[in-house]
C-alpha cells in the first residue's frame, strides 16, 4: 500500500466532499438505508450498519443527520427498495474501473453507468472482467497532525487489534487490515480517541497504470460523471494519479 498517491486522492476527495457535502450526504444516507433494511437499526447487532456509520463520520456527516437517517430507515412508512449492484469496466488505455451502486432500478443505473464509460473513452466490461486486479480490504486513514501519538504507539495499538500493515505516508498513517478484521481494528483505534479522513472497506488494486495528460483528463472526466450519479455509491481504480 504504501507509495502511492492516497493521500492526494482524500484531499482531493475531501475537496469534492466541501463543495458538494449535500450530495455526499444523500449517498451515505441511501447507505444507512441499506444497511438498515438489511440488518435492523441498531449497531450493536448490525455491524455493516456500524461500518457505515464510521464512514459517515469520517465524513463529517452531523450525528443528527445520521440518526435521523437510520431512524427513517427503520419506519414503517419508507418503502424504498434498493439492491446493491456492481458493475466493471475499463477506462482510457485499459485501467480498470470498478463501480458500486445502490439502485430501486437496474436498467436505469445500468444505462447511465455505461453512457458515462462511452463518452470518456471507455467501455462498460462483463462481470470479473477487472475484479481479479482488486483486493478487498479494510482501509484507515488518520491525518498526522490531528493526533499527538507517535508512529510507533498508533502502529503497534493497530497491529495488536488484527491490522495487516501500516504505513507513514508524507501527511497521514494508513492501516490496511482484512475485509474481517475492520471493524474490529476501527472500533479499537476510535476507543484511542483517534479520528479518521477515511474509514472503509475498499477495493484495493494490486497494479497501477499510468496516463499522459489527454488520457488523464479523460479519466478525470469519467470518475467525476460516475460520481454525479446518484445511484453510484463508489468508484474504484488502478490510475496512478
Amino acid at each position: 500500500m504504501s507509495g502511492h498517491s492516497k493521500w492526494h486522492n482524500i484531499q482531493a476527495k475531501k475537496g469534492k466532499a466541501d463543495a458538494a457535502r449535500g450530495k455526499i450526504f444523500t449517498k451515505l444516507g441511501r447507505e444507512l438505508l441499506v444497511a438498515v433494511k438489511q440488518g435492523g437499526p441498531d449497531p450493536a447487532g448490525n455491524s455493516k450498519l456500524k461500518d457505515v456509520i464510521a464512514k459517515c463520520k469520517a465524513a463529517n456527516m452531523p450525528n443528527d443527520t445520521i440518526n435521523n437517517a437510520i431512524k427513517k430507515a427503520s419506519g414503517a412508512g419508507d418503502t424504498a427498495n434498493y439492491e446493491e449492484v456492481i458493475y466493471e469496466g475499463y477506462g482510457p488505455n485499459g485501467v480498470a474501473v470498478i463501480v458500486e451502486a445502490s439502485t430501486d432500478n437496474r436498467n436505469r443505473t445500468a444505462s447511465d453507468v455505461r453512457h458515462a464509460f462511452d463518452k470518456c473513452g471507455g467501455n462498460l466490461g462483463t462481470t470479473g472482467c477487472v475484479s481479479y486486479l482488486f483486493e478487498r480490504k479494510g482501509v484507515i486513514v488518520i491525518d498526522k497532525a490531528s493526533t499527538d501519538k507517535t508512529e510507533d504507539d498508533l502502529m503497534m495499538i493497530a497491529l495488536e487489534a488484527g491490522a495487516e500493515d501500516f504505513s507513514s505516508e508524507e501527511e497521514c498513517y494508513e492501516v490496511t487490515t482484512s475485509p474481517e478484521e475492520f471493524t474490529n481494528v476501527r472500533e479499537t483505534l476510535e476507543k484511542e480517541g483517534l479520528e479518521f479522513v477515511e474509514a472503509e472497506v475498499s477495493q484495493v488494486p494490486s497494479t497501477y497504470v499510468s496516463l499522459d495528460e489527454k488520457a488523464s483528463e479523460r479519466m478525470q472526466r469519467l470518475i467525476d460523471m460516475l460520481d454525479d450519479l446518484d445511484d453510484v455509491m463508489n468508484v474504484y481504480h488502478n490510475w496512478e494519479e
